[in-house]
């Protein structure tokens, strides 16, 4: 059998583990030049791992199973080092914020660190290609797929008899394409994540930090919508992440190289419902609108109190930023979000600050746009040949269920080879 395998992230990381040692031909599109200039968004970005039943994708994936692909990232690692924290394990802070309506959400992370992924992925690669049956294929980038008969036809010109798309988030201009030519695929498209990166102080959050790593919180705001805490960086780095036609705004931390902030994703779930069908193009066109008012290639920064009263900020203070100065413009997040969204995000942030003391400091840092894709939620069972795998499936959101999530369609496809 001959197998495609587009995009090189997670997802595809887990699949080639679990069919490497097959005798299938494995061909692994990759856009980049090689691996070392590959950008696999979670992976290269921060490498934070975590084993839970509360977050992570809409599949279920036994905590077992999660574990033991945070044990393959980990044992990739020659030093074997890693920072690790627990969410919420501890009762009584999970009752304080449940009394003041938050829903905690519990998890086991493991972080690797940025400074240490080059490394991990690099090793991972070394792996797969000591593997004769697979074939990378670096700058080569895909921008068509169909369906030809039984068989999927890459690029116009290569013939392949099953096809797995793992391209991620960043990926989204093939994923439409294929849907455009075929609309059954949509199960679901009502759903995007808009918000904010948030930057303060460790000293405001060390005790959080020092407890849990990363605190995950989701909050029913007065708008109506939900809430959630995302990507807690401690003593971390803010940076911009580049699609193929905007930018955004992520977080990372260092296992080593330290600052003296913290920053977490502040994102509000927004679901449309008819004739809405389009969420990417929803949440791209928001984030380069962000795009237009701060200049190509960059994001928004604003002081909270400008944030929370619509004006333009102008100066900073005691607050400064961990992102590169030629990264972002000053300037005002309401001009190019929804008043909705800011309204959910000031009312989680003021409520927040009832037990965290500090947190709605009018100089704290505010980053726009974050914005997390779910993906159309796409119907895998449409075709024998072609599966959609991790974050572009519309199923993960994580790298661990992107991982595992590869990993099972691989094992799907060597069982109906026997």
């Amino acid at each position: 059998m001959k197998i495609a395998v587009i995009g090189f992230g997670a997802a595809a990381i887990g699949f080639l583990e679990k069919i490497k040692d097959s005798k299938h031909e494995i061909h692994v599109y990759e856009k980049s030049k090689d691996i070392h200039s590959s950008s696999i968004s979670g992976i290269r970005a921060d490498g934070k791992l975590f084993v839970s039943n509360e977050m992570g994708g809409d599949i279920y994936i036994d905590v077992k199973l999660q574990k033991r692909f945070v044990d393959y990232y980990l044992n990739h690692s020659r030093s074997g080092d890693f920072e690790t924290g627990k969410s919420f394990a501890n009762e009584n802070y999970y009752k304080m914020f449940y009394e003041k309506g938050f829903l905690p959400i519990t998890s086991d992370f493991y972080h690797l660190g940025t400074d240490q992924l080059k490394e991990v992925l690099n090793n991972i690669y070394e792996n797969f290609s000591s593997y004769k049956n697979i074939h990378f294929r670096f700058s080569e980038k895909v921008t068509d797929v169909e369906l030809d008969g039984d068989n999927v036809l890459i690029n116009g010109k290569d013939r392949f008899n099953k096809a797995l798309i793992s391209v991620g988030r960043s990926g989204h201009k093939i994923v439409k394409s294929v849907i455009q030519k075929y609309p059954d695929l949509i199960t679901d498209s009502s759903q995007v994540d808009l918000g904010i990166r948030y930057e303060l102080p460790d000293h405001i959050v060390q005790e959080l930090n020092d407890e849990m790593y990363e605190f995950k919180l989701k909050y029913k705001s007065k708008t109506g919508y939900m809430v959630r805490t995302f990507c807690n960086n401690p003593s971390g780095y803010v940076v911009t992440e580049n699609y193929d036609d905007f930018c955004t705004v992520n977080g990372h931390a260092k296992l080593k190289d330290k600052s003296k902030n913290t920053n977490f994703a502040i994102l509000v779930t927004v679901k449309l419902t008819q004739p809405f069908n389009d969420p990417i193009s929803y949440g791209s066109y928001i984030a380069k609108l962000s795009n237009l008012l701060a200049g190509e290639d960059k994001v928004i920064l604003q002081t909270y109190d400008h944030f929370k009263r619509s004006k333009r900020t102008k100066n900073l203070y005691r607050v400064l930023p961990t992102l590169s100065e030629d990264k972002y413009i000053l300037g005002d997040i309401n001009l190019a979000f929804p008043r909705r969204i800011i309204e959910s995000i000031i009312d989680f942030i003021e409520n927040l600050n009832l037990i965290i003391p500090g947190i709605a400091n009018p100089d704290n840092l505010v980053y726009a746009p974050e914005i997390k894709f779910y993906s159309n939620k796409l119907n895998n069972n449409l075709f024998n040949c072609l599966k959609f795998a991790g974050d572009c499936s519309g199923s993960t959101r994580s790298i661990i269920y992107a991982t595992v999530h590869g990993y099972l369609i691989a094992e799907e496809f060597l069982k109906t080879q026997k």
